[in-house]
């Protein structure tokens, strides 16, 4: 019995929400209350430095006896749980404590063991679209991008992303990594380009993979956002929306969308001659068709210029109304939010919004009494206890298990 409970100790399973990936460690904890703040994941898994790596070794080879009164506890999985709390008048409510939150899990309560103040700070990544009809309103996005900038505390730091041409079209720029520096930033905004296409679904990938490649540090750990100022329609990029949604919940990385509307110019430009108007690539087509036609012949969906012009509108509207989806089903998932901007007028006060969102917010974190993989969905309900009147919380509001 010994040695399973050594086995268990030694082979942690960490997944994500919906996403699995191994890790190794082992951990024994003494039985007793412990209340634990925003740190590092109690995984005990090895240090990543040559110098401690034999040394880690030696201890998974070493038997481990487990005395009574000790326990093992395999983590299988951490759960992030973005939270804002807010008064009867909709005002945040700050200054919260760990045992001022009681956490559910599918009506089964949860111990909290990670948990993050709103004083803490975050990491965001920036995407700005300057695609489409947002070519001709670069002053508007640049001007919403430094409001927000400014609007941020000290501490939080920031990477702006962009698209622009390149030799093979329409690509991806990481203008600043993360830093909170906030002349640099100035300058990667200053510095957005302009382009003819929107490979979208590239940039949520490369955020996911470079801009939070590292391991976050202890203080920020589930207080690391992507935000968007995006129509959320792709149509030049090359990589697939269920990719990039995998790798931003990997990462544990919270989806804001700052959601603008650019319908009518997109139909206005689609009923052009072709050539003169947007023109969607043939891998977008073939996406769409997949999406809303799948029984449809491809060679219909091979030539955009080869359809009709209400063929063309159609294929339009179906693209905004997956975009608008794909985003709220992000925004969702993640524990982030959806944000409306009629015009890139009103992007600055969107911004404005998501800045006091993110500066109102808690982390909370646990690790599931449930450990099947079983693939299903799980709710998550947050209440607040030991304040005045009765706040509410708007939280995650679940996530899908792991399956085998």
């Amino acid at each position: 019995m010994t040695s399973f409970i050594r086995i268990l100790a030694l082979t942690g399973l960490l997944f994500l929400p919906g996403v699995l990936f191994v890790v190794r460690g082992q951990e024994t904890r003494q039985q007793r209350p412990r209340r634990v703040t925003a740190g590092p994941e109690q995984s005990g898994s090895k240090n990543s430095g040559d110098s401690n790596e034999p040394q880690a070794k030696a201890q998974e080879s070493r038997p481990q006896e487990v005395d009574a009164g000790d326990v093992v506890r395999v983590e299988t999985q951490l759960v992030s749980v973005p939270a804002v709390v807010t008064n009867n008048a909709g005002r945040p409510l700050t200054g919260l404590r760990n045992e001022n939150f009681v956490l559910f899990e599918n009506g089964e309560q949860q111990k909290i063991t990670n948990f993050a103040t709103t004083d803490a700070p975050f990491e965001i990544a920036l995407l700005l679209d300057t695609s489409g009809s947002t070519r001709n309103d670069m002053a508007l996005i640049r001007e919403a991008a430094l409001s927000f900038i400014e609007a941020l505390r000290p501490g939080d730091r920031v990477a702006i992303i962009g698209f622009a041409m390149g030799r093979q079209g329409p690509g991806v720029e990481v203008l600043s990594k993360l830093t909170d520096d906030r002349n640099r930033l100035r300058g990667a905004i200053e510095n957005l380009r302009s382009s003819a296409g929107t490979p979208y679904y590239d940039a949520l990938e490369r955020i996911a993979d470079e801009v939070f490649a590292e391991t976050p540090r202890p203080e920020v750990i589930g207080r690391r956002a992507f935000i968007a100022l995006t129509d959320g329609v792709d149509s030049s990029g090359k990589a697939e929306f269920e990719t990039a949604r995998a790798k931003l919940m990997r990462a544990r990385i919270a989806s804001y969308f700052i959601q603008v509307n650019t319908e009518e110019f997109v139909e206005n430009a689609v009923l052009k001659p072709c050539g003169e108007g947007v023109v969607l690539s043939t891998k977008q087509l073939q996406r769409y068709r997949r999406v809303f036609a799948p029984r449809s012949n491809p060679e219909d969906y091979a030539d955009f210029c080869g359809m009709g012009s209400f063929e063309r509108m159609q294929v339009s509207r179906d693209l905004y109304s997956l975009a608008r989806r794909e985003m709220n089903e992000l925004a969702k998932a993640s524990g982030g939010k959806n944000f409306q901007a009629a015009s890139l007028q009103d992007a600055r006060a969107a911004f404005a919004l998501v800045a006091t969102e993110i500066g109102t917010q808690y982390s909370l974190g646990y690790y599931p009494t449930n450990k099947a993989r079983d693939g299903k969905f799980r709710t998550i309900r947050v209440e607040v206890q030991g304040v005045p009147d009765k706040p509410k919380v708007r939280a995650r509001e679940g996530y899908n298990a792991p399956k085998s």
